[in-house]
């Protein structure tokens, strides 16, 4: 057993019992590399990932393969999840290599940290064009004995390339902040959406929900019809597909193929907090029920399947269960119609319907067996049949709910239950949004028990945050994401509880940020300025996965400046947009949580301070029409009592209700329109928001 066994990381400890004599990231490792004149191999990946498993059990846990790599290197084992300044530095130095990049990712580093070589997933055996594990660490070890002034000078350049000091790119002024930034950002990303099968681009297919978004908010700006086609039709497509999962609810990573049929079976946290927020946004917009049965499953599957008796969110479940992909979620007719019996009283046609429904066939569509999905709309099932729609409905939902049971009895994939604070950020805010929206008192509880396990777990008593917790340990300095991330759910907290305390939090987490992780060009780094030394200091601007730091932060800065009236959180957000303005015009994709941001900042904030009773009949119709319809900028603060001059929430300030009725202020940058005391009235008040008036003039009073 090598050190990896006391790391809170679940894939650490996946690789804990390996015979390769693996170092944690840390001082440790460099130091022995130092000592003993030895590369450092650095492996990074993380437990939900199918091909990292691969090459574990090919290489890590092969003997021979072990005591290669103990004699010529030092092995450093890193978790990208709760590391993820160190995997986006060297994601940087593989993609410099080999033009792109991917997880399991192999890097030979010189004891100081410098890299010189890397890739992703190396096999035991050789293949045509691809070197075996072996002969890549035989042909390293002889370039470091024997040609180590071409390893310094690649390590140089390499080092070079990666430094993120002074970024030199962007505008001084708001030159390119504009509506036809937004445009054009939306024109080039509906030009790529793939109109035969939805989503972007070809295979393998990701959701990419940051892009989606702002489709969604394009849509809401200029109601533009095709977008929210083009945004409806993927949206229903990736939820009919295998990338979701059909039986237990959710979303898989991502399909192997351009029809959204073939997942890699992995779920992650991530990628379902900011799912389930488009859909049900989308069910605002659209009306259609789907999008919101859709968020509502995810809802529960989280609530359900990956969230800790403490109150956070887990991180992901495996693709694998008894060493093969997806077995957990598969099914062959055999197993459906044992698994359906039992129902076949009440659905007598259970099995023909699940057959139809869910596209199965005596070959499969996966290995010999079926990955369930929705091949044909529903109401053609339902024809073809004989059935009414409800009757199809009832009969799905009851072998659903059979087949669930069933699969909980077999062996499930592994689960990564750490909870990392930027993960359960996105979770929490999603969850809390839905709580208003939908009007759930169970997902409200929810979101609250969530919100008071970070703050409890996840916050130290300087106002500072964890990155990570596991098994009652909470540890590793924050990310700028990470700060963002909670940010954006405290707010959304807020709006959902009007409990003052969450925007305390939220403001005192972004004062945090400002000054620890502000870069002198504008902008911030990833890491705050008392974190590790490393070879630089990151600064990632794009989106991956999950949105950017800077874009996040940059959203939720405006939202703190309507709230408060404090130019300094605009000011920061402006410098990181102005710093992306020619990039997003260029990259929508690539940059579509600061497209976000820069709606924010172009269209302006919605800012409205409610005042009074909202527990009569008006008061009740005001908060609906604030909540159910989809409005992309809009901040609401509300107090039951007339405000004083000072308050903690700056827009609350001198508000009071009117003749004894709940009152609604609707402004912009503290700017106010007559105060109303009406749905409707308020309702108008925001529709004509974003109209100006030919002279330019404010709203009608302060």
């Amino acid at each position: 057993m090598n050190r990896l066994k006391a790391e809170s990381s679940p894939y650490l400890i996946q690789h804990a019992e390996n015979p390769v004599d693996w170092h944690p990231w840390g001082e440790e490792a460099f130091r022995l590399a130092r000592e003993q004149d030895k590369p450092v191999l650095l492996s990074v990946g993380y437990s939900a990932c199918h091909w990292c498993h691969v090459m574990a059990h090919e290489s890590f846990e092969d003997e021979a393969t072990a005591e290669m790599m103990n004699a010529l290197f030092v092995n450093v084992k890193v978790d990208r999840e709760e590391r993820p300044d160190v995997d986006d530095i060297y994601m940087g130095a593989v993609q410099a290599i080999a033009g792109q990049g991917g997880w399991p990712m192999t890097v030979f580093l010189l004891p100081d940290g410098r890299p010189f070589y890397g890739g992703t997933y190396y096999p035991k055996e050789g293949r045509p064009g691809m070197p075996s594990f072996r002969q890549l660490m035989a042909a390293v070890h002889d370039a470091y004995r024997n040609k180590r002034g071409d390893l310094e000078q690649q390590a140089n350049n390499l080092h070079q390339a990666l430094r993120r000091d002074v970024l030199a790119i962007g505008r001084d002024d708001d030159s390119g902040l504009s509506l036809d930034l937004l445009d054009e950002a939306a024109e080039k990303l509906l030009a790529g959406i793939d109109r035969e099968n939805g989503g972007f681009g070809a295979q393998p297919k990701f959701p990419n929900p940051i892009s989606l978004e702002f489709l969604l908010r394009h849509y809401d700006r200029s109601q533009d019809e095709d977008a929210l086609r083009l945004l409806s039709f993927t949206l229903r497509q990736m939820a009919r597909g295998g990338i979701y999962d059909q039986v237990g609810g959710g979303f898989a990573r991502y399909s192997v193929d351009a029809q959204w049929l073939v997942p890699h079976f992995e779920k992650m946290l991530y990628d379902n907090a900011q799912l389930s927020r488009l859909y049900l946004r989308a069910w605002q917009v659209t009306g259609d029920n789907f999008f919101r049965s859709i968020a509502e499953e995810t809802y529960d599957y989280i609530l359900r399947e990956m969230t800790a008796t403490g109150g956070g969110f887990y991180s992901a479940t495996d693709a694998d269960s008894e060493g093969e992909e997806g077995k957990f979620f598969v099914w062959t007719i055999d197993e459906a119609r044992a698994a359906l019996a039992p129902i076949t009283e009440k659905t007598p046609r259970a099995l023909e319907i699940a057959i139809e429904y869910f596209g199965m066939s005596a070959v499969g569509n996966f290995e010999g067996s079926n990955i369930l999905h929705v091949p044909v709309a529903p109401e053609y099932v339902a024809d073809a049949l004989g059935m009414s729609d409800d009757a199809l409905a009832d009969a799905v939902a009851r072998i659903k709910g059979r087949l669930y049971s069933v699969r909980l009895q077999r062996i499930p994939p592994g689960l990564d239950d750490k909870v990392l604070s930027a993960w359960n950020g996105l979770m929490l805010a999603s969850l809390a949004e839905a709580a208003r929206v939908l009007e759930r008192s169970d997902y409200l509880a929810a979101a609250k028990n969530a919100g008071e396990f970070l703050l409890r777990e996840m916050a130290a008593a300087d106002g500072r945050l964890y990155r990570t917790h596991k098994d009652g340990l909470s540890r590793l300095n924050a990310y700028l994401e990470d700060y963002a991330n909670l940010i954006d759910a405290f707010l959304e907290l807020y709006q959902s509880t009007f409990d003052e305390r969450w925007f305390t939090q939220a403001r005192r987490l972004a004062d945090v940020a400002l000054a620890r992780f502000p870069s002198r060009d504008g902008g911030f780094y990833d890491t705050s300025d008392d974190h590790e030394a490393l070879i630089v200091r990151p600064r990632n601007l794009q989106d991956n996965v999950t949105p950017s730091g800077n874009g996040m932060m940059a959203k939720q800065l405006l939202r703190l400046a309507a709230y408060t009236g404090e130019a300094r959180y605009e000011a920061a957000a402006r410098e990181v947009l102005r710093k992306l303005s020619d990039a997003m015009r260029q990259y929508p994709q690539a940059f579509a949580e600061s497209l976000n941001a820069a709606d924010m900042l172009v269209r302006g904030i919605a800012e409205v301070a409610l005042v009074g009773d909202l527990g009569d009949e008006a008061g009740r119709a005001i908060l609906e029409e604030l909540r159910r319809p989809f409005r992309a900028n809009l901040v609401v603060a509300w107090s039951r009592e007339n405000v004083a001059k000072r308050g903690s929430i700056p827009l609350l300030r001198g508000r009071r209700a009117q003749d004894g009725r709940p009152t609604v202020y609707v402004c912009r940058n503290f700017t106010c329109r007559l105060p109303v005391s009406s749905a409707a009235e308020m309702a108008a008040q925001l529709a004509g928001f974003q109209e100006k008036d030919e002279s330019g003039a404010r709203p009608d009073c302060h």
